[in-house]
């Protein structure tokens, strides 16, 4: 039997329903939605105005406000350095966080080398941001701060509203990563004052490979310099080919989520908080994240006195988890986002994401428990 998949930060299975709203799409509706002159272009753009509105409605935008990326990443990208590009002359300081992704960090890493400064803050114990620490780190010439909506790894969900008014206050753009978000918390661009939001069809039971940018047309209006130059498509900000079947996915997959948000968000908190009554009955085993302040399917947590290699493999035979990003899983160095927190290297090493999704059930839940719970009590009396 295949392990327990427990890795939904990652990516999730494609929900069925998702599949064969992209079906008629890759047969019967294969036009180019820039091929204006006929039915078949007609099909694909009415494909993909749909999923348009669909994503727009779900976070409080406007269909013209929604740019179609590749993924988060592209989105990131595309966020960070196109602002850089576009406002560099009013300045050229960003401001963003020790535990964002690294599809934020690494932009802001290419951006230093061009002469920008970015200021990597660092979070409390919990992993949420210092508001004050944030303010007092904007000057005149900051011109966009990147905050992670909802932690990739911990899960913690930062205080968006509250950031957006301080950069509304300030006159800076602000940008968040949604990736982990849209779909499992509410999100209203309008009342929490977000200027660009990055998001993904992939961690919503949507394809891979699809992803867009909400960019803000007024109040203020947004800025971005392409980073893709060629056919001219989303109003000249990401040119290329539309893939209309992963779009008419993403735009399901959003509809999908919004309309189970609610009782999917309750199940997940249930099974989440049964997985960690159990699991924390263990000495020393520490809780990543606040508790309250998270995704209701995350659970990260560090283990003493134990492998974090052995860990992960006395558990590979039932259950697939992570110690951490699946974009970093290669690397033998430690979690940033754990070191971030102050854990040592070894102690971050030793972690381990559960990430719980829509298919998950209860019976699941209490195997993984039980093996988790074997499986550190085994290694720490063989001294790994």
């Amino acid at each position: 039997m295949r392990p327990i998949y427990l890795d939904c930060h990652a990516t999730t299975p494609m929900d069925k329903r998702v599949l064969e709203a992209m079906m008629p799409f890759f047969t019967d509706y294969f036009g180019n939605a820039s091929s204006v002159a006929h039915v078949y272009g007609w099909e694909a753009e009415a494909g993909i105005k749909q999923a348009r509105e669909i994503i727009a409605s779900a976070i409080n935008a406007k269909e013209s406000e929604i740019v179609f990326t590749s993924g988060a990443t592209e989105a990131d990208n595309l966020a960070i350095k196109g602002v850089a590009e576009a406002y560099f002359d009013r300045g050229k300081h960003i401001i963003t966080v020790a535990t964002e992704h690294k599809a934020v960090i690494e932009p802001c890493e290419y951006l230093m080398d061009l002469g920008f400064e970015v200021s990597f803050l660092p979070v409390n114990q919990d992993g949420l941001l210092d508001l004050d620490l944030l303010q007092n780190t904007m000057r005149e010439d900051t011109i966009l701060v990147s905050v992670m909506a909802a932690n990739n790894e911990i899960g913690v969900l930062q205080p968006l509203a509250e950031i957006g008014k301080i950069c509304h206050d300030r006159g800076v753009i602000f940008h968040t990563d949604g990736a982990q978000a849209i779909g499992k918390i509410p999100i209203d661009v309008q009342s929490m004052n977000i200027d660009l939001m990055s998001l993904t069809a992939h961690k919503i039971y949507g394809p891979k490979g699809i992803g867009a940018l909400y960019i803000r047309r007024r109040n203020p209006r947004v800025k971005i310099a392409p980073q893709i130059q060629g056919g001219g498509q989303e109003n000249k900000i990401r040119s290329g080919t539309l893939c209309t079947p992963n779009i008419v996915g993403f735009g399901k997959a959003v509809e999908v989520a919004i309309a189970l948000m609610e009782a999917e968000n309750l199940k997940q908190k249930q099974l989440r908080d049964y997985l960690w009554q159990e699991i924390s009955q263990l000495e020393g085993v520490i809780l990543n994240g606040d508790l309250e302040k998270r995704l209701p399917n995350n659970l990260n947590i560090s283990v003493k006195n134990v492998d974090g290699s052995a860990l992960l493999l006395a558990l590979q035979p039932t259950v697939a988890v992570s110690s951490g990003s699946a974009c970093t899983s290669e690397s033998t160095k430690p979690s940033h986002v754990l070191t971030a927190l102050g854990h040592s290297k070894s102690l971050a090493q030793a972690s381990l994401r559960f990430g719980i999704g829509r298919f998950n059930t209860e019976e699941e839940i209490k195997k993984v428990a039980h093996a988790t719970l074997d499986a550190v009590t085994a290694l720490r009396k063989s001294g790994r």
